[in-house]
């Protein structure tokens, strides 16, 4: 080392600065070399994960139809096609039924065939044996939701949650997925008909860019930047995470899922539960009454209220520097008489609430429309979606803001909570050692 040094320091200084220049070239090539590997991986990567693969299942549009399922035929005819016609006839008049009874609680007025053939918009095979004469299956109604709702007396509309981005995330073999490949936890979602969930589910396909931005491990981000970009994205307001993990006892034998409901940023816990098929055949069986129950999971939620909208989520937008300046400056006391002697007073502009009542009779539907009409600033109070022994759903048009309906109906006898932005009210009735109101 030291007769390096002597060498290097015998040299002229214009050879010195030289060599040392030729060194600092070579390191700086080196250098690039190693940048542009490292792109050139990084390309190869993504490019890797995005191409080729078996994966992305669109998501079925059940928005515009009434869905009945589960409906058991047996029917007997001249030849195989006879018997299939006669038991889809008796699957139509049975759905019909069940349709009425989903929608009132009671059994409803039939109709002719002819009429339902009108407003059937597919029969769905869920199970099926057909023999010579004979015709046995379980079978799916669709109703269209525009021609049957005028027939049941109803507008269609329900309350819906805001949007909410769906990660199906599947554990199996101690590895978890979610669009890397097309797993059958992301087919069992996207074969879910929603549009009768009150649930607005947001459910990527699977295909171009989701396998980079949803993956097992953004379901355990906490940071909210890369949430609001990802949501933003998708066009949703929150994102719920049902989560599933499979054992398989052996090969092609039983099957058990452990689901788990999970919600927001924080990965909250909201219920779960365990079911179990005897082999692998059952599995899409399985996973499909595993979404079921996980959407009556996200439902009662959504109806006790635990489905708020994170306000971390949300971007709100910066006031401008003038307006501060300008609500900031004091105005005389003179000026301001005159002002508001001078202009006559804007009214209110009325806005359309939502508000949801246990209707446990049908005559309730009435009483209570009249009851908030009743209110102060109530223009309007219709119902838009009835549900006898359930709960119904009101139009409510009024002169304010909702804190003001909040206060109003609260002061006619209702007990109100705000689920959202929604109303739940019910009649308030005071416990017996609390006497008559107002004493």
């Amino acid at each position: 080392m030291f007769a390096a040094t002597r060498i290097i320091t015998q040299l002229p200084s214009a050879k010195l600065i030289s060599l040392i220049g030729n060194e600092i070239r070579q390191v700086k090539r080196w250098v690039q070399i190693g940048i542009l590997g490292g792109a050139a991986l990084l390309t190869v990567g993504v490019v890797a994960q995005l191409a080729g693969g078996d994966r992305g299942v669109a998501p079925l549009d059940s928005a515009s139809s009434f869905e009945v399922s589960g409906v058991s035929v047996d029917e007997t005819g001249d030849n195989a096609q006879d018997a299939r016609l006669k038991g889809w006839r008796e699957a139509q008049r049975e759905g019909w039924a069940m349709l009425w009874q989903k929608m009132h609680g009671s059994a409803g007025p039939m109709i002719s065939d002819g009429a339902l053939d009108s407003m059937i918009e597919a029969i769905v095979v869920e199970d099926e044996q057909v023999s010579e004469h004979r015709y046995i299956a379980k079978l799916g109604i669709l109703f269209d939701r525009v021609r049957s709702s005028e027939v049941l007396g109803v507008t269609g509309t329900v309350v819906r949650s805001p949007p909410l981005l769906v990660i199906p995330v599947m554990w199996e073999g101690g590895t978890a997925q979610v669009f890397e490949t097309r797993t059958p936890w992301q087919r069992a979602w996207a074969n879910f008909r929603a549009g009768n969930s009150p649930i607005n589910y947001v459910r990527p396909s699977g295909t171009g860019v989701d396998p980079l931005l949803i993956n097992a491990a953004q379901a355990d981000r906490r940071g909210r930047g890369w949430w609001r970009m990802l949501l933003d994205q998708y066009g949703a307001a929150d994102v719920v995470i049902p989560q599933v993990r499979l054992e398989h006892q052996w090969p092609g034998g039983p099957v058990i899922g452990y689901f788990t409901a999970r919600y927001g940023p924080e990965n909250k816990v909201l219920g779960s539960f365990v079911l179990r098929v005897a082999n692998s055949a059952a599995l899409p069986k399985l996973l499909d009454v595993g979404v079921q129950r996980i959407d009556a999971l996200y439902t009662a939620a959504l109806n006790s209220g635990q489905l708020k909208p994170d306000r971390s989520l949300i971007l709100e937008t910066p006031v401008a520097p003038e307006i501060v300046e300008n609500t900031a400056a004091p105005t005389p006391l003179g000026s301001e008489i005159f002002n508001n002697a001078a202009q006559p007073e804007t009214p209110t502009t009325a806005q359309q609430f939502t508000v949801r009542f246990v209707t446990p009779e049908a005559a309730d539907v009435a009483t209570i429309e009249a009851a908030v009409k009743r209110v102060p600033g109530v223009k309007s109070s219709n119902t838009s979606s009835i549900a006898v022994g359930g709960t119904s759903v009101m139009s409510v048009e009024f002169s304010g803001d909702l804190g003001a309906l909040k206060i109003g109906l609260a002061a006619h006898g209702f007990h109100v909570e705000d689920a959202g932005g929604v109303l739940q009210i019910s009649r308030s009735v005071p416990k017996p050692s609390e006497g008559a109101p107002g004493q």
